[in-house]
């Protein structure tokens, strides 16, 4: 099937930490047999800081962030059997999904994919007139990067046809073990990019334990920290481009996830960090959110924290043999059950079910 997915960025993750779950996600279902094109805003200087280029098994369109920009992209959706909005395109997302649902023809597939789905349902349960809201009844499907039955409730209490998560996964062939480079030794990393709902956490998760343990070397990667107050053991990395993560993620004895507020509080919500580590062979520490031991088994394939306390423990006590003990029985867990091909099967199916059903009823009609 023809595929038009309008997201944030395929080609670019600065700014843009979902990157990764597209990349995975859409070259995984590509392998279906899917015609895929990724249609991008040139917006946040994106462009100006790629980490990869066009795929080929994916075509990428960057349109231009103004309004005929965005017309000129929305009418493609009209040549698609699968229109798919993501949340946090980052230009015009309102006018984006309200396009879309004019052009796409009625036998074509629609869906909506949520990248944040706790923060976006609280923003459609402040405001009833949310266009999302008022366009959940007519979309086939919502696809959301994780938040389990909570999510899957809300979702369908406010109109949606059916919600289906499709959690964060791990691609081998981007993430995997490679040797340790000496410009990312630390006894603690964390990569994440700076956002009001997560630097208080990144604050009492990563920064305060860094005082409390001086003699600690404490790695911090992402965009937004560069005028961030931080102790003196802490190096600050700035961007770190996807091609550096694997080396980033196995040079630290241990790597920190911290979630953002409304995924802590939402669980079953694994960052796209998660796997990244995970596949890398690394140690992960990740705070502490219900369903995780869905994913990794606590204590023997990830260590999860409860509080700054906690992680400072962690900084003085892990050995590097138990370090590493960790992060392989992580890899073999993440390789035998959470790939972006097992991901990719359910949202072929469900494309293949969808469009069927559509076919009939059209044939019926």
């Amino acid at each position: 099937m023809r595929i038009a997915f309008y997201g944030s960025s395929l080609v670019s993750s600065y700014w843009n930490g979902a990157a990764t779950y597209y990349r995975g996600l859409l070259r995984a279902l590509s392998n279906h047999g899917h015609d895929i094109t990724f249609y991008e805003p040139d917006a946040f200087d994106r462009q100006a800081h790629r980490d990869i280029e066009p795929p080929d098994w994916c075509r990428v369109v960057v349109y231009e962030a103004t309004a005929a920009g965005l017309n000129k992209a929305v009418a493609q959706a009209a040549h698609a059997d699968v229109v798919i909005k993501t949340s946090g395109v980052g230009f015009a997302d309102d006018a984006l999904l309200q396009g879309l649902m004019a052009t796409a023809r009625p036998n074509a597939v629609t869906g909506f994919c949520d990248v944040d789905a706790p923060a976006t349902l609280g923003d459609l349960a402040a405001n009833p007139a949310h266009p999302l809201r008022q366009a959940l009844p007519a979309l086939d499907m919502v696809l959301t990067y994780g938040g389990g039955d909570p999510v899957v409730e809300a979702y369908r209490a406010f109109g949606a046809r059916k919600c289906v998560p499709i959690y964060n996964a791990l691609d081998p062939d981007s993430h995997h073990p490679v040797p340790v480079q000496d410009r990312f030794r630390a006894d603690l990393a964390f990569l994440g990019n700076r956002l009001p709902d997560r630097e208080e956490r990144v604050d009492r998760f990563f920064l305060d334990p860094a005082r409390r343990v001086p003699d600690a070397v404490f790695r911090l990667g992402g965009s937004g920290w560069s005028d961030k107050s931080v102790p003196t053991n802490v190096r600050v990395m700035g961007h770190v481009p996807t091609a550096d993560h694997n080396a980033f993620n196995v040079s630290a004895k241990a790597v920190l996830n911290v979630c953002r507020a409304s995924m802590a509080d939402n669980g079953f919500s694994p960052a796209t960090r998660v796997f990244e580590v995970a596949g890398a062979g690394a140690c992960l520490v990740t705070d502490a959110w219900v369903g995780i031991d869905l994913f990794l088994r606590p204590d023997q394939e990830v260590l999860v924290v409860r509080d700054g306390q906690d992680v400072v423990e962690v900084v003085q006590s892990l050995t590097p043999a138990r370090a590493t003990a960790i992060g392989r029985r992580a890899l073999a867990r993440v390789l035998a059950e959470h790939t972006y091909d097992r991901r990719a099967a359910i949202v072929d199916r469900l494309l293949r079910r969808d469009a069927e059903q559509k076919a009939v009823r059209g044939r019926v009609a």
